[in-house]
């Protein structure tokens, strides 16, 4: 008998556990600094409670090298950093051994902190609702707070629409007018929305800043 198609796609934590143990998690800092650094410039100089002594969170933090870019900011009292992969969180303590990193799901996790600050690259479209995460993750954050979020896997991108496949992974396929009805829908003011990173042959990452 014919084993489904289905029976071999991985959960993105697999897939992200083993980026971390062979070394593609270097690769995804390269590959994504300069929208993230698009994304950290706008969000660190919009909002006035970001000139202040503010706090930070990275949802999906990978290897926790945005966490490291965060602290590093003068205003920055405390920057943590989450992800559901092991490895990745074993590596982001073993680079950073005095930062805060936390392994967990992020649609498990019992935040009872307020943040400033959340920022999240390429870990939105893999939770099995966006929507609902994003709701879950307004709530963390304080009055007049950020979260601004990046996604290279949206449905105006079609050099990602075969991502899934590729990967035998999961990855919820939206519009940015999706993804912006997803934010007000969690009670978020869109304020900004643009491609970041644009190159000839890449259309760019999708970003959307929302304060609550």
């Amino acid at each position: 008998m014919q084993e489904r198609d289905n029976d071999h796609w991985r959960s993105a934590p697999e897939v992200f556990e083993e980026w971390a143990l062979i070394g593609k998690d270097v690769g995804m800092e390269e590959g994504h600094a300069a929208a993230v650094d698009e994304m950290l410039k706008f969000a660190l100089s919009d909002s006035a409670c970001l000139k202040k002594g503010f706090r930070a969170l990275d949802a999906g933090c990978g290897n926790g090298w945005v966490v490291r870019r965060i602290s590093t900011h003068p205003n920055c009292i405390e920057a943590i950093g989450v992800d559901a992969a092991p490895a990745m969180i074993k590596k982001a303590k073993s680079i950073d051994p005095q930062g805060s990193y936390v392994r967990a799901d992020l649609m498990r996790w019992s935040c009872t902190d307020r943040f400033d600050l959340i920022h999240s690259m390429e870990t939105m479209y893999y939770l099995a609702d966006p929507s609902m995460a994003i709701e879950r993750i307004a709530s963390w954050l304080k009055k007049d707070g950020i979260f601004i979020m990046g996604v290279d896997h949206y449905a105006e991108n079609d050099e990602s629409l075969d991502w899934p496949q590729q990967l035998k992974t999961r990855m919820a396929t939206l519009s940015q007018e999706q993804w912006v009805d997803a934010f007000e829908g969690a009670g978020l003011t869109v304020i900004r929305t643009w491609r970041a990173a644009v190159k000839e042959d890449w259309p760019g990452t999708l970003v959307i800043a929302g304060r609550r």
